[in-house]
């Protein structure tokens, strides 16, 4: 008996590098098993909506972060160790691999995977159900109300499908706020704050320090925001009354051609600078050419063809949904698939033939020759740079369909001339600089959930405080009944937001960039990189690092800079900004 007792009492045998070595060897396999898994399941919940196929992804999701959190737990034992730096990173980034940890407790961890579950499926089927008297009961989904939001220019109509459309959130509050609590817990048994702090951790930076970092960047770009605001303010007051509009407030939010008025290019029609020459319609264009959903994204993959990346592999046109069915319910927000961590690529979206569906595109095919590109790096590092990066590539490219790069493959006859550039102009901004602040306040609001700031009660008010203090926009009448984040999809999938924000500083860092590369001449909101194989290489090099080194390196791989510099955007749109200082001359800015 004192023999047992003095085994007890010494202390256990130091972990080695070898065995560090090995434990890495061993985890990234067990990974890759368990992610290739949980995509599968997953692919089939997106594009199967029911009741097994919901079953079959918690079940998969459940077992892929049970793997990554008993593997981040095994991890903690080499803390003390000085490993080789690849290996200190692969142990850092086991601990960060989820955007949800689950609690230990096995009831508490299958619950929030059948919440997440059932989350996003409740927002996939959602559909707004009109007033029978009014409209024969007609449902309307997620697409068919897009539509109508981008179209319509009755007010009332656009209240009507926008309010209808953010009833999905009223039942799920009690639901989100349960997973909230449950994600929490299993961040804090990883060692962080809260499920917020473990998605800032990601970024090579401590929580709060990255915090600052968004924030410094907000302030590069607000004043070219709040001059669109005040331009697009006026406009819709003169279209739709000064009892609908105000003069100084904030706007609308149902007038703005979008569900979250993130992108108010829809309503191009009304903000159109006066005597603006473009001269084309690009959805009409593809329209008229009978240019359907697969030749869409053909256009894509010969961009990068262009830049000397191989052609998608063969399983990308026969596993990839393209076009929403009409036997069954699906998740048609667009999304890029690895599914085996390989070459199964795929795109999942119900493509429409416009003209924001074929950036789009891009924006997704960029996701795959990113995900092809750092394949052949260990799995742990079979990521982007951050997740800003892997937004931005796509995007990058989509800056490049100029009217020049039209002309070269066959959509348009000849260029627009640059004295319509405003109008070229307006349209880019009303995509991303209307953006940037909903890419920012999402986070904000989730940051704030998780940290036990904002409580439950108060999820529906400080949500549109926030959307109020940064997008300058409003909602009447919405009380606490209301549950309105729920109306996003990234809120209700958890997927985290303040990549899309950096992504929108990153492209216009990347572009400039490669612009330069390419040695375009024009202006650089004129230059396109399409065939310019020395853009291409110098994109490739980035993105074949993966997430091997910090984000820092990455970036000065592409750009020369180490860090996330908004400069470019302003750059780009230069020629716009005096534009709009000109037109707002003795108007309010902000609200």
């Amino acid at each position: 008996m004192k023999l047992l007792l003095f085994l007890l009492a010494l202390p256990l045998a130091a972990q080695t590098v070898t065995e560090a070595l090995a434990f890495l060897e061993k985890a990234e396999k067990e990974l890759l098993t368990a992610s290739n898994y949980a995509q599968r399941a997953s692919w089939l919940q997106a594009t199967y909506i029911n009741e097994d196929s919901e079953t079959q992804a918690a079940l998969a999701n459940e077992k892929y972060i049970k793997t990554v959190l008993a593997l981040s737990r095994q991890a903690t034992r080499f803390d003390k160790l000085t490993l080789p730096s690849e290996a200190t990173r692969k142990m850092r980034l086991i601990k960060l691999n989820l955007t949800m940890a689950t609690p230990a407790n096995d009831a508490e961890s299958s619950e929030l995977t059948k919440l997440t579950a059932r989350m996003e499926s409740t927002y996939g089927s959602g559909k707004y159900c009109r007033d029978a008297a009014a409209d024969k009961g007609k449902c309307l989904d997620l697409v068919q109300i897009s539509n109508i939001m981008a179209a319509s220019r009755d007010p009332k109509e656009l209240a009507d499908v926008w309010q209808g459309w953010h009833r999905l959130g009223e039942p799920m509050r009690k639901d989100y706020s349960r997973f909230v609590e449950l994600a929490n817990k299993g961040a804090r048994e990883l060692g962080f704050k809260d499920s917020g702090a473990m998605w800032r951790s990601k970024y090579d930076l401590p929580p709060d320090e990255f915090a600052k970092e968004v924030d410094r960047l907000w302030a590069q770009i607000r004043p070219l925001y709040l001059s669109l605001h005040a331009y697009a303010r006026t406009k819709l007051r003169e279209k739709y009354g000064a009892d609908v509009v105000p003069a100084s407030g904030p706007i609308p939010a149902h007038l703005l051609g979008n569900m979250w008025g993130q992108s108010w290019e829809n309503i191009y029609d009304i903000l159109a600078p006066p005597n603006s020459t473009k001269a084309y319609d690009l959805s009409k264009i593809l329209k008229d050419k009978k240019i359907d959903e697969l030749e869409m994204v053909r256009y894509g993959e010969r961009f990068f063809s262009s830049l000397g990346f191989a052609p998608l592999p063969k399983t990308f046109w026969q596993r990839s949904l393209f076009v929403k069915p009409g036997d069954r319910e699906v998740v048609c927000h667009a999304s890029a698939w690895d599914v085996d961590n390989d070459e199964d690529l795929r795109i999942k979206m119900c493509i429409q033939i416009s003209e924001e569906e074929f950036a789009v595109i891009h924006h997704e095919l960029g996701h795959n020759y990113y995900q092809r590109a750092y394949n052949k790096k260990p799995f742990l590092f079979r990521d982007s740079a951050n997740d800003g990066f892997h937004e931005a590539v796509g995007d990058t490219i989509a800056l490049s369909i100029t009217p020049e790069y039209l002309v070269q493959i066959g959509l348009l006859d000849k260029a627009t001339d640059p004295s319509g550039d405003i109008g070229l102009l307006m349209k880019q901004a009303l995509a991303k600089i209307a953006f940037l602040p909903f890419g920012l306040m999402i986070d904000q609001w989730r940051w704030k959930v998780f940290s036990g700031e904002i409580t439950p009660a108060q999820y529906n008010q400080k949500w549109w405080e926030l959307r109020r203090k940064y997008q300058g926009i409003d909602a009447p009448d919405r009380g606490e009944e209301a549950f309105d984040p729920f109306g996003k999809y990234h809120v209700a999938a958890n997927v985290p937001y303040t990549r899309y924000f950096l992504a929108h500083i990153l492209q216009f860092q990347f572009h400039r960039e490669l612009a330069k590369t390419a040695g375009c001449k024009t202006p650089l909101h004129r230059c396109s990189i399409y065939n310019s194989k020395e853009a291409g290489t110098k994109l490739n090099n980035m993105l074949e690092m993966g997430l091997s080194k910090p984000w820092p390196d990455a970036l000065q791989a592409i750009s020369g800079k180490r860090e996330m510099d908004a400069t470019a955007v302003l750059d780009y749109f230069a020629p716009l900004k005096k534009w709009l200082d000109e037109q707002n001359k003795g108007k309010t800015l902000g609200w």
